[in-house]
């Protein structure tokens, strides 16, 4: 990774004067991104959903599917 200078160099900026400075009615020159300055997430890893969470809700959708097959059942018989 190759750092970029998010300073401006004076020398070669429109509109600065000596030393750096902008004077009345300039725009100052615009900063640039710094992609180096993001906090570093590795609490957070992106690994999907647990297993425990997703078993129990395909047994929890099995078991109400069960229950409404065996109640329609019911009252066909």
């Amino acid at each position: 990774m190759s750092y970029v200078n998010p300073d401006p160099e004076p020398e070669r900026t429109t509109g600065l004067e000596p030393g750096g400075g902008v004077p009345p009615g300039e725009t100052p020159p615009a900063e640039s991104s710094m992609p180096e300055a993001r906090p570093q997430e590795t609490h957070n890893p992106p690994k999907g959903w647990a297993k425990a969470p997703l078993t129990l809700i395909l047994v929890l959708v099995v078991l109400v599917a069960a229950f409404f097959l065996a109640y329609a059942l019911a009252l066909i018989l």
